[in-house]
């Protein structure tokens, strides 16, 4: 394998070249917060899955009511 090394930059070179990794980090940043607000912006995800929250409230309901109404009916025995 030929390695050949990349040319010495000169120092305006290497700063127009760190001035540009930084643009694009910053970009990159500003895109990952968006994405991380749009995840976790909980009352959206409700929103859009409301028929899906709504029957595991039912649910969850049904359940927790079915196990007191257990519970106190075993000591009223």
């Amino acid at each position: 394998m030929n390695y050949q090394p990349r040319p010495a930059q000169t120092p305006d070179e290497l700063r127009a070249s760190i001035a540009r990794r930084q643009g694009e980090l910053a970009s990159s940043l500003t895109d990952l917060r968006r994405e991380i607000v749009t995840i976790a912006d909980w009352r959206a995800q409700i929103n859009r899955n409301r028929g899906k929250v709504l029957a595991g409230a039912a649910v969850a309901g049904f359940v927790l009511g079915g196990g007191i109404a257990a519970v106190i009916g075993r000591r009223r025995r």
